[in-house]
């Protein structure tokens, strides 16, 4: 009987554990977990209804929402990808509804439901599981056949040994938190933060927090990075989609650049310069009797509207008919690149990830076994892949760790 440990139990430790004992149920399959919670991103994903995965079936059109990991995840997901997922939780009475912006829920809008499902199983496929079990390093040593096994140190002074080992530990915002995988010959890519809001001390806007766009173009003025999607008006800055997704794309040069550089928000991207131009001329022949700052146009909010007529410093009375020249230049700026002074972030804490980790390189991603430590295997966030919101995050730790509990089985080779 081969032993195999897992170490990590969030959503890729667990899918990995089941799926190797499911495919060679003679294994012995131990999950450890340092704290004293299993699932503990699951529970408080999407407010706590879980974001499952996302509603886009086409592998190569899903693999295309990761900023780290796009090319590698692409063969995965022919493997195991979103259709898979829905399957899955399915056949085990667990059904998931798609919501308008593709992100897919349990019908229920419960965690709970998530978590479960694969409580109950693991328990079936016979996975033991372990709570307050951390692991300080993994010893690899060889047996007398010349077979690989490795010694695992936990933290309470035991120690395991094992035939194979799946690290799905998660991200860690410090390098350092990656000492004990590098000490056994992989390369780390450093950890950033990925996925959060803006802080905008000097925004004009400030004072509209709550208000929020369905629709805006946010880009990095200097650099070819954009966004668009919905934005949200916060008492610190920005956040919403358009911003998450940016950051996500963007987490490097953000770090980089200390989290301090110039945002363009255009308010109305359906309209170039010279289209919105002509729209306002028109509107301005059709209605020159109209106060400009109390009749918001393209659907923009009342409040939001008022605010960005008052930054072209023209008196809040002014008809359209008065409307001056430099009055309405200022209007298309403000509509169109209004500039943000970026100075810092926040972490838009129930989507938490991190940019970084095991170097994918040193990785075999169809088995998801490393390449310098046969026997080692990783599944999700330890890795260097990484997916904007909308359940990329969680689909990417389930194809990972299926492959890697298939792999470890020896159903793949």
């Amino acid at each position: 009987m081969s032993t195999i440990v897992v170490i990590g139990g969030g959503a890729a430790g667990f899918f990995g554990a089941i799926t190797c004992a499911q495919t060679d149920p003679t294994a012995r399959v131990l999950l450890l977990e340092k704290s004293g919670k299993l699932l503990a991103k699951v529970r408080v994903s999407g407010g706590g209804r879980c974001n499952v995965t996302h509603h886009c079936f086409v592998p190569t059109l899903l693999s295309q929402h990761y900023p780290r990991g796009a090319r590698q995840l692409k063969e995965a997901f022919k493997a195991f990808g979103s259709q898979e997922t829905v399957d899955w939780f399915s056949e085990r009475g667990v059904q998931l509804k798609a919501e308008a912006d593709g992100r897919m829920f349990p019908v229920t809008d419960n965690s709970e439901t998530i978590i479960e499902c694969l409580l109950q199983e693991a328990k079936r496929v016979g996975v033991q599981i372990r709570t307050g079990a951390g692991v300080e390093g993994i010893v690899p040593e060889e047996t007398i056949a010349g077979q690989q096994k490795f010694k695992l140190q936990l933290s309470s002074g035991e120690s395991l040994k094992a035939d194979k080992v799946l690290v799905s530990t998660g991200g860690n915002p410090k390098a350092s938190g990656y000492d004990w995988l590098r000490a056994l010959g992989h390369k780390i890519q450093e950890p950033v933060p990925s996925l959060f809001t803006f802080n905008v001390p000097s925004s004009p806007l400030k004072e509209l927090q709550g208000v929020s766009v369905p629709k805006a173009k946010v880009r990095v003025a200097g650099q070819k990075l954009e966004y668009e999607g919905p934005l949200l008006i916060t008492h610190w800055g920005y956040s919403g989609p358009a911003v998450l997704k940016l950051s996500a794309w963007g987490a490097r040069l953000f770090h980089e650049q200390q989290y301090t550089f110039t945002a363009l928000i255009n308010w109305i991207p359906d309209y170039t310069e010279e289209s919105l131009r002509e729209h306002l001329q028109a509107y301005r022949q059709a209605h020159p009797k109209k106060v400009v700052s109390t009749n918001p146009l393209f659907g923009l909010p009342q409040r939001l509207w008022k605010a960005l007529t008052g930054l072209t410093g023209v008196p809040e009375e002014v008809r359209w008919a008065e409307m001056p020249g430099k009055g309405t230049n200022k209007l298309v700026e403000a509509l169109l690149r209004l500039p943000v002074e970026v100075k810092g972030k926040t972490t838009f804490k129930e989507e938490f990830v991190t940019c970084g980790g095991i170097e994918l390189g040193s990785v075999n991603m169809k088995t998801m076994e490393s390449r310098v430590q046969p026997g080692l295997y990783f599944a999700g966030e330890v890795l260097d892949i990484d997916g904007i919101t909308g359940g990329f995050n969680f689909q990417a730790a389930w194809t990972t760790g299926y492959l890697a509990g298939k792999a470890m089985a020896g159903a793949l080779v």
